[in-house]
Order: C-alpha cells, then sequence, then structure tokens
C-alpha cells in the first residue's frame, strides 16, 4: 500500500534555476534597478561633457556664420553665411601663419614623439627597484610646472645676463640675445616642451610594458638575444599598440600647438617665426573684438583635425593592420 501510494504520489522535486548565460543582456527595467548608482554616475559624466564640450561646439558653430558684435548674443546676431570663412582666406598673414604652424608642429611632432619611447624603455630595463622608482618620478616633475615656471627657467638660462651667457662671457666667446632671435625662438620652443612633457609621455608606454611576461625575455636570454634583439623583438612589438594610438592623436591636432607656451615665448623680435593661427585668433577674436572670424578659424581647425584622424587611422589600418578602432 505504501509502495502504491509512493508510485501515485512521487516526492516533489525542486526546480533548478536557469543559470543565467555570461553574455545574456539584462531587460533594461532590471539593469536599471540593479545597476543604478552607475547608471546615475554615468549620467553625471555625460551631463558635465554635454555642457562643457557639445554646447560650445554647437554655439561656435553657429557663432562662424554670424557677425558677433559687442552687446549681440549669439542668437540674435547678423547672419552672414560663408562670409567669415571667405574673410580668414583674405587675410594677407594667413599663408604665414599656417607656414608657422605647421613647421612647428611637425618639429614637436618628430622631437616629441619618439623621446618617451626612448626614456620608457631605458627605465623599464633598470633592474634596481628603489632607482626605477626615483628616475620615474624626476621626470615626470616637470610636467606639473606651468608655462610661466617654464618660461622662467629658460630666461634664467638663456636671457642676456643668464647662465649661458655668463659662461659665453668668461670663455670670451662674447653674448648672444637668445630670446629675441629668430634662429633660436624654434630650439628653445621646442626643446623646452620635451623636457617639460617627455616623462609624463612615458606613462602609457609603461602601462604596455607591464603586461609584458619576464618569461619572455627569459626565453630570448636563453637563445642568445641580446638587450637590442630583446627590444626589437619583445618590447617594441608590446608598445606598438599605444604608438600607433599616440601617432594617430598626435596628427590629428598638429594644427593644435601649445597656444601658452608661444605666448610666454614670443616677442616682436620673433613674430615672424613664432606667430601662428592659434595666437592670430588670440590678437583678433580677442584683442580686436572679432569673435565670429577667430571662430571660424577655430572650426576650420577642427575639421582639419577631424579629417587627419580618419585619415591616419585608415591608413594605419591598412598598412599596419591595426588602429584606434
Amino acid at each position: 500500500m505504501r509502495a502504491g501510494a509512493a508510485a501515485v504520489n512521487p516526492p516533489k522535486t525542486t526546480k533548478k534555476k536557469k543559470a543565467a548565460k555570461p553574455n545574456e543582456k539584462l531587460p533594461l527595467k532590471k539593469a536599471l534597478k540593479k545597476f543604478w548608482p552607475l547608471y546615475i554616475m554615468i549620467a553625471i559624466v555625460m551631463l558635465y561633457y554635454f555642457i562643457f564640450n557639445y554646447i560650445p561646439i554647437i554655439m561656435g558653430t553657429v557663432l562662424s556664420f554670424k557677425d558677433m558684435k559687442v552687446g549681440n548674443t549669439i542668437w540674435n546676431a547678423k547672419w552672414v553665411g560663408w562670409d567669415n570663412y571667405a574673410e580668414v582666406f583674405r587675410e594677407p598673414e594667413m599663408l604665414n601663419l599656417i607656414k608657422n604652424t605647421l613647421e612647428i608642429s611637425i618639429m614637436r611632432l618628430f622631437w616629441g614623439f619618439w623621446p618617451p619611447i626612448l626614456l620608457a624603455i631605458c627605465i623599464f630595463d633598470i633592474l634596481t627597484p628603489w632607482y626605477k622608482k626615483f628616475c620615474q618620478t624626476m621626470v615626470y616633475i616637470p610636467y606639473f610646472f606651468s608655462w610661466v615656471i617654464v618660461y622662467g627657467i629658460v630666461f634664467a638660462f638663456f636671457s642676456g645676463n643668464g647662465l649661458i651667457n655668463n659662461i659665453m662671457k668668461d670663455l670670451g666667446m662674447g653674448t648672444y640675445d637668445f630670446l629675441t632671435s629668430k634662429e633660436a625662438f624654434r630650439p628653445l620652443l621646442i626643446g623646452s616642451q620635451v623636457w617639460k612633457g617627455v616623462g609624463w609621455g612615458t606613462i602609457l608606454y609603461f602601462a604596455a610594458l607591464t603586461n609584458v611576461s619576464p618569461d619572455l625575455y627569459d626565453a630570448a636570454k636563453v637563445d642568445g638575444a641580446g638587450p637590442l634583439r630583446k627590444i626589437m623583438a619583445i618590447t617594441l612589438p608590446t608598445m606598438m599598440p599605444i604608438i600607433t594610438f599616440q601617432l594617430i592623436m598626435s596628427l590629428g591636432s598638429i594644427l593644435n600647438n601649445d597656444f601658452e607656451q608661444i605666448l610666454m615665448y614670443y616677442n616682436a623680435g620673433v613674430y615672424e617665426v613664432a606667430d601662428i593661427i592659434d595666437t592670430w585668433v588670440y590678437r583678433v577674436g580677442l584683442g580686436k573684438m572679432q569673435y565670429s572670424i577667430g571662430q571660424a578659424v577655430t572650426m576650420m581647425k577642427a575639421v582639419i583635425g577631424m579629417v587627419l584622424i580618419l585619415s591616419s587611422n585608415y591608413i594605419s589600418n591598412k598598412v599596419a593592420g591595426r588602429g584606434m578602432w
């Protein structure tokens, strides 16, 4: 009887919950309920970028097509269409400004691109941990100096009564006015920029090198590879994605020189080789209150930068097989 009852009423079994697949997407309501703190943080960041980045872009684009005068607003200013852009190309100084901008940018790109790579490799190969950290800290420090402080250091070394001229006088070589010399302006500009930024530029490369397994170097050493061969076979291929990223970003911002630095360094004696698009926009857009023309130049720079980024990324994908996307 009990056996029959057991056959008629089998024991209840608990149903196992179906395990969620790793890549299975949650419905929106469940995702909001589960991850609402993360969504709030993302919303705050998006709101920040919308207010301080996208709204200025929209308003700047509208401003470039209007004739903005003192006392007007962007929205009630007179619409002039492409006249501001045409006025930019009629500016007699524009060819020299573009020439100076490109020359300084190319010099910055060349002299500022490879030193962080070389410095990162050199510091990464230091075996003593405390000395490696000391070197990293020392090369980072100049990045935190403002351009006012950096120019003060340059002035202390290269002014008429600076250290370099005093040494030259003691050696009977006379003096040289470095700060007002057209020939010395760009070397001083690029040299101080490299000194200030080279340490900070190594951070991304250090991050890439920390992912390299020490076993690879040990295996290369067993195979008889020397230091240079290890760099060519292991270190540089590991750094190549970051190098590609940095190169694409540098090409995209080739028209964006460091305005603050040039504003500190340039003077009437070096205008011919120092005046660039950014300083012209500062003088015309703010000094002469021609806001629309200054914004038109800024928009053209932005469009050219976007084209350069897209083009360099496409070429990198085709030639090297890797890009930013």
